[in-house]
């Protein structure tokens, strides 16, 4: 909380494997006492953000290093396999409680609130859940990721869940609708970046069944460069400080270089310190 008792919050785009530049961001934030009273994820930013409520500093680099080309982190023949393009079991279970632990105890310990963007399939609408407990309330972090069509559906708290950047990418006005007053934004999308519409032809097919949430997915496009409009406006007012990265990513979404997600992250780490005295101002 500022000085002036005006809850702060950070907010966290999503974007596959563009993801691990906001890992690269957060760790920055670890390293320099920098901390938020809530924090929202949205599908690979909620798996990064989850490490940093938990002060697990280079987690998140260092297992995605170890495990990107493991067969069951994210394949093909996963999908093939599971209807799952990520191994549920793997990356949800045997990765955080054996291979590369979580901290559940600094996670339920820590003052920050966490909260993940999942997209309600039934409604097509977003839905915005707080974990307090990270292990019995996971799948609500793999719902979040869920990307649509290589993705189950996920059924969680009674709801059918998926990818929360179906319906918003970019939850920084409804963070501010919480309560958050002064926020930060990371995103993985360079400044000036538009997004287009993508072939539907697919989405068509799976979710023939759910009008509505074929619809949010219609409308992605204008919806997310809308929040990109929003987001701008509010930074050149200074009512949000924005963190983006300074070249576009090249990363692809699936991407299994290790040289890739090295200079992903550093770009992140590059990006934040750069702009870590700025950021410590206006969070005064």
């Amino acid at each position: 909380m500022t000085e002036t008792g005006i809850k702060t919050g950070l907010v966290l785009e999503g974007g596959g494997m563009r993801g691990i530049y906001t890992a690269g961001v957060l760790d920055v934030f670890l390293e320099n006492g920098i901390q938020f009273d809530g924090v929202i994820g949205v599908s690979a930013g909620a798996v990064h953000g989850c490490s940093f409520v938990s002060g697990q500093r280079g987690r998140s680099i260092r297992y995605y290093k170890k495990y990107c080309r493991h067969p069951r982190f994210m394949s093909w023949r996963n999908l093939l396999r599971t209807g799952d393009i990520v191994d549920e079991e793997f990356c949800y279970h045997l990765l955080p409680d054996t291979l590369d632990p979580y901290d559940y105890d600094a996670f339920h310990a820590s003052h920050t609130e966490f909260y993940v963007v999942c997209s309600n399939v039934e409604t097509g609408r977003p839905e915005y859940l707080r974990i307090t407990d990270m292990k019995t309330q996971i799948d609500f972090m793999r719902a979040s990721a869920s990307l649509p069509v290589v993705s189950r559906i996920v059924h969680a708290d009674g709801k059918k869940l998926l990818d929360g950047g179906c319906t918003d990418s970019i939850p920084l006005a409804a963070f501010m609708r919480m309560g958050f007053g002064r926020n930060v934004v990371v995103l993985t999308r360079e400044e000036g970046y538009v997004k287009k519409p993508e072939l539907q032809w697919l989405s068509q097919i799976y979710y023939r069944k759910y009008p509505k949430f074929l619809r949010a997915l219609n409308l992605r496009p204008r919806t997310y460069n809308r929040s990109l409009h929003r987001i701008a406006r509010l930074e050149k007012q200074g009512r949000v400080f924005v963190i983006r990265p300074s070249r576009p990513l090249t990363i692809e979404r699936m991407s299994h270089s290790l040289k890739e997600l090295e200079e992903t992250y550093e770009l992140g780490r590059k990006d934040a310190k750069k702009n870590l005295t700025e950021l410590e101002q206006y969070l005064k």
